[in-house]
């Protein structure tokens, strides 16, 4: 559904010296800085596949989602998109594909959601009842029917990018880009969009690439991932496989005394590092080989109140990953 072959996107900006005489100096000579947003990236998707696009600010993610909507236009490489040039931006392919950007709104700020959903209508030349079927079964899978006639500005931020997905799925696109849908939103609207956003990518078979910076929508929605750094990509494939290369060699041992036993300055003998809040509990970074005596250690040290062995965070493995790549 995506293939994408050596893209390449470098911005010229212009550096202004400080000050007046930097301002009249600039009329005459100007110097350019070249970056590269996105350089050399190449991977294909197949149809319905939910994969996450990964990289910390600045690293070109939403570059190349522009890329692939043809809002920007590559300098060197070829995307295609359901067999589309997206720099050519015919309709056809308009009417194939979705872009959604966390940080920025589509709809009309000071209209109810259902005025910008009718503009839509029009645009796409949507059947009336073809409109109607897809709005009526997106506002009850986001259960937000109540807010329809409510303008935009008054509604929740949470509110608010429901109605955004709505207006993105309206025409029923094949292939849907997200970037950081859930950005800033609380703990309770984040659950319900990454629920709806399973339900829809696994009924309709919709090629979603998704841009995030929080882990647990990575974690629940996608099996495969993308990791670019600095405009390069550094890692592809399935995210269990990520985790495993990236903390399958450690674990982290998190213990709470439950008294006596345990000075302040404990250290593990077989442990990568020990440390200790204020509180009182200690985490261990342990070789997944280690796991064990340390755990023995701890248990024949002094008495203790609670104890957790976990894997590794995803965000670490990701950061460790981007820091080998600094």
């Amino acid at each position: 559904m995506i293939e994408v072959e050596h893209l390449t996107r470098v911005f010229r900006t212009y550096k202004k010296q400080p000050g007046f005489w930097g301002g009249v100096k600039g009329l005459f000579h100007r110097e350019f800085e070249e970056t590269a947003a996105a350089k050399d990236i190449s991977f294909a998707i197949g149809e319905g596949e939910f994969v996450g696009f990964l990289g910390p600010n600045g690293a070109g993610k939403t570059t190349t989602l522009k890329m692939l909507s043809g809002l920007i236009y590559p300098t060197s490489g070829t995307a295609r998109v359901a067999g589309f040039d997206p720099t050519k931006r015919e309709n056809a392919y308009r009417r194939i594909f979705a872009l959604v950007l966390g940080q920025k709104n589509q709809l009309w700020w000071d209209l109810p959601a259902i005025e910008s959903f009718n503009l839509l209508r029009a645009i796409y030349a949507l059947p009336e009842a073809q409109y109607k079927a897809t709005l009526d079964e997106l506002v009850t899978l986001l259960d937000i029917g109540k807010k329809l006639n409510v303008m935009v500005r008054e509604l929740s931020l949470g509110e608010r990018m429901k109605m955004e997905l709505i207006a993105a799925l309206l025409h029923r696109p094949r292939v849907l880009f997200l970037d950081e849908p859930t950005i800033g939103l609380d703990v309770v609207s984040q659950r319900a969009v990454r629920q709806f956003l399973r339900d829809y990518n696994r009924r309709y078979r919709v090629t979603i690439l998704l841009t995030s910076h929080y882990m647990a929508d990575i974690k629940e929605l996608c099996e495969r991932v993308i990791v670019i750094h600095k405009g390069t990509k550094i890692y592809d494939g399935a995210l269990d496989r990520l985790e495993t290369s990236g903390g399958a060699r450690r674990k982290i041992i998190t213990f709470v005394p439950g008294g006596g036993g345990f000075p302040d300055t404990w250290q593990s003998r077989l442990a990568t590092s020990t440390t200790r809040t204020d509180e009182g509990k200690f985490t261990l970074n342990v070789p997944s080989e280690n796991v064990v005596p340390v755990s023995q250690e701890i248990l024949s040290t002094g008495p203790v109140a609670d104890i957790t062995i976990e894997d590794v965070p995803l965000e670490d493995v990701i950061a460790e990953l981007f820091q080998a790549q600094a």
